[in-house]
């Protein structure tokens, strides 16, 4: 967290985001949006195609909470008229710092048809993520997404692709009653009970079944558990 200044090792925690980032990357897929998935491998790792990452963290913020809260002021809990699109350039040691689009294009990290093509991706990934959550009664909050671009060996060349993962690890997602954190913020905050939370959004999702009794103490023997089912 806060870029890589607190760590800790959470046992379980990739196994849950590896079957979470599996099921988003696939519907997503199904849904027109070309990524960089192929396919599960196993419990804790994926194939995906290689790709170039542009160097910025692609931010869409639909409640204000976070970074925004304090930089700008708004009140936590704010719900944003239309989702606000932010980018941060992708520099752990500076901190990810802010950006604009002007930034982007000065220091060539991605030229205008680049943005004008992600920016819309992004948009049509948001609409397509809450209205997924929504379905399971999640708040999505906001999110971060990256990009790259890969080899199309049918077109024979290089194309723009959603890359990394998607999971509670890189987004906000909030009970939609109760606004309980079902993400990385227990961690951030030390609200505790992380892996319960990750795993109630991958039950949510449909993903690990109810009868299945996961828990902080067995969530690390979900591999075997699953080789068994088979």
């Amino acid at each position: 967290a806060f870029n890589n200044q607190k760590k800790t090792t959470i046992e379980g925690k990739g196994v849950l985001n590896n079957r979470i980032s599996e099921y988003i990357l696939t519907n997503l897929s199904q849904c027109g949006i070309k990524t960089h998935f192929v396919k599960r491998l196993n419990m804790r790792e994926q194939l995906i195609k290689k790709a170039e990452i542009f160097p910025i963290e692609f931010i869409v913020r639909n409640i204000a909470t976070g970074s925004l809260t304090k930089r700008l002021g708004i009140s936590e809990g704010t719900v944003l008229e239309r989702p606000l699109l932010e980018y941060c350039y992708k520099k752990d040691e500076l901190n990810d710092p802010l950006i604009s689009k002007e930034h982007i294009f000065s220091f060539g990290w991605a030229d205008e048809n680049e943005i004008k093509q992600i920016d819309k991706m992004t948009l049509r990934i948001n609409d397509l993520l809450s209205g997924m959550f929504r379905g399971v009664g999640i708040k999505l909050v906001d999110f971060k997404i990256e990009y790259g671009k890969a080899w199309n060996k049918d077109t024979e060349k290089k194309e723009i692709v959603l890359a990394d993962e998607i999971s509670p690890d890189t987004c906000r997602l909030w009970d939609n009653i109760t606004d309980k954190k079902l993400d990385k913020d227990r961690f951030r905050k030390d609200l505790g009970d992380l892996i319960p939370a990750y795993t109630e959004v991958a039950k949510r999702l449909g993903i690990l079944h109810e009868q299945s009794n996961v828990s902080v103490v067995n969530v690390t023997k979900l591999s075997s558990i699953k080789r068994k089912k088979r």
